[in-house]
């Protein structure tokens, strides 16, 4: 049986590290041989750390409501010998998602809204490209990606901006869908920041207070926030990392205030740990305190919507409310990972066994899914597989293939055909309903692309051949892109043709055309 595509979540999601590490702060809290975590975990996750090239990690496991095993290793910050402990803060992305469901499950608890209302009722300026769509788009569609709407192209860049919710929101009428409206599930980050903006439009409290005082608060999550503001001046956070030119380097963190409900929750494996006890055991329900019904936290937990089958897992796969839900080994599992720029995470309940496990790490790395995968066979009795050489091999011949790739693209440029007009004739503003203006400037001599009148988001054009350029960002964290000018009548530029990819497959080999990519034509304006 072939495991997962090593580097599905690169987009997101996908991932790879560096550097020697050693374990610290590792509390194995269970004595019965059965209930015990794997005595060699951190031993395993040492070595896996020097072979994976990883920074620093942190993982936490929760088995019949107590919290089994918690342990940090490696360092935060790739140089620096300050280690990761169980408390370090680290930025869980789409972890965010499940978050934000909870929140809103709660006002369902207080009859303020219902899974099946629509989303105009409670936000009437909300608009999308269909009409009837707009009506009839529910709370539920939105939380279980039914929307038809795919990834807004180029996401990430603009969740870089200073640009709010409000004016995200707006420019999603201009988004047109991939599928029809309830005809599948298609993952869409925006419809996650839409379904968060409810609450305040319901409680008058901002989404990221709401969180903090009825989830994070009476969860004793206390080192958890929603902005990475909140860690700027933290002692104990990691920072993020990135291979870059075959060198891993520390990447500057990057502000999802923007998409918050999406993917902004920060969070150390000590307080993912409280999280998953409110999703076992007794869902709803932590020391004795009821935060949600047991209604709602089976609504989170059921699957509303079927998937592609994935060959890691057992046939069946769904979307809940904020969580995937699959079988692994016959047994029902609630998953997510979450991807942001140099960070990594995989959450997995397997309520059956009452059993939780979290793990973060500061950079992208399939490791955390071969670490948690051995504990799930720990716990049900098996070890027939080494999750660690079986990822580890896909992960280098998806390398090989992706840097094959990267080399044919270098082999079909055809950079001796010149550019069709003077570089000075292609600068100027050009501009997209969706995703607003860019600016083409000249520099001595050489163009520089410049979105949202942002100088982090600046990239200089490099020719490549013809009136195709490739786009090396100031900021080498940012995916590499190609843009191609078109011309119309008379030698005149119409336009400026933006390639995007949605899911790079590799980060280390660059953003070149994968399987998934789209293309914006911005109109010139001026």
């Amino acid at each position: 049986m072939k495991y997962y595509h090593a580097f599905r979540s690169l987009f997101f999601a996908v991932f790879l590290g560096w550097i020697t590490a050693s374990a610290t702060g590792c509390r194995p809290a269970a004595d019965s041989p059965v209930d015990a975590p794997p005595p060699d975990l951190s031993s395993f996750i040492e070595e896996g750390l020097q072979e994976w090239d990883i920074p620093g990690m942190a993982v936490a496991i929760v088995h019949q409501d107590e919290v089994v095993f918690t342990g940090g290793y490696g360092v935060r910050r790739k140089g620096e010998p300050d280690p990761v402990d169980e408390n370090t803060l680290f930025g869980v992305a789409s972890i965010t998602k499940a978050i934000t469901a909870a929140a809103l499950g709660i006002l369902v608890d207080e009859g303020k809204i219902g899974w099946d209302d629509s989303i105009v009722d409670y936000l009437p300026d909300f608009e999308l490209y269909d009409p009837w769509v707009t009506e009839q788009i529910t709370i539920r569609d939105a939380l279980t990606h039914r929307s038809g709407l795919g990834r807004m192209i180029g996401n990430r860049l603009q969740f870089m901006t200073d640009r709010d919710r409000s004016e995200l929101i707006y420019r999603l009428r201009y988004l047109e869908p991939e599928i029809p409206f309830r005809s599948g599930y298609v993952y869409n980050n925006m419809m996650y920041m839409v379904a968060g903006e409810i609450i305040p439009a319901v409680t008058g409290q901002s989404w990221d207070d709401f969180v903090t005082e009825r989830i994070f608060t009476p969860l004793g999550m206390d080192r958890s926030n929603t902005s990475v503001t909140q860690i700027a001046d933290d002692e104990n956070a990691a920072w993020p990392h990135q291979e870059i030119d075959g060198e891993l380097v520390t990447i500057p963190r990057r502000n999802f205030d923007n998409a918050g409900p999406a993917a902004s929750v920060n969070a150390s494996v000590t307080d993912m740990a409280q999280w998953m006890r409110l999703h076992l055991g007794e869902p709803g329900l932590v020391d004795g305190q009821r935060l949600v019904s047991k209604e709602v936290m089976h609504d989170l937990h059921s699957s509303q919507v079927l998937l592609p089958e994935r060959e890691l897992f057992d046939d069946l796969r769904g979307y809940a409310l904020g969580w995937f839900v699959q079988y692994h080994r016959g047994h029902r599992i609630q998953r997510h990972g979450g991807g942001t720029d140099g960070m990594n995470t995989t959450i997995m309940l397997m309520p059956e066994r009452d059993l939780g496990l979290v793990i973060v790490a500061n950079t992208f790395t399939t490791f955390r899914d071969a670490i948690a995968f051995r504990i799930l066979d720990h716990y049900l009795g098996v070890s027939d597989t080494d999750w660690n050489r079986q990822l580890r091999q896909e992960y280098e011949e998806e390398y090989e293939r992706q840097m094959a790739r990267r080399d044919t693209i270098h082999q079909m440029r055809q950079a001796h055909v010149p550019p069709s007009l003077p570089a000075g004739r292609f600068t100027g503003r050009y501009y997209d309903d969706l995703y607003a203006e860019l600016e083409v400037l000249e520099e001595d001599g050489r163009l520089v692309l410049r979105f949202w009148e942002d100088d982090t988001l600046t990239a200089d054009l490099e020719h490549w051949e013809g009136d195709r350029y490739r786009a090396v960002w100031r900021n080498p964290a940012q995916r590499e892109k190609f843009v191609e000018f078109v011309l119309g009548p008379r030698a005149v530029v119409e336009g400026i043709d933006v390639t995007f990819n949605l899911r790079p497959e590799m980060l280390q080999v660059g953003a070149y055309p994968s399987d998934y990519t789209r293309t914006v034509r911005y109109r010139r304006v001026h």
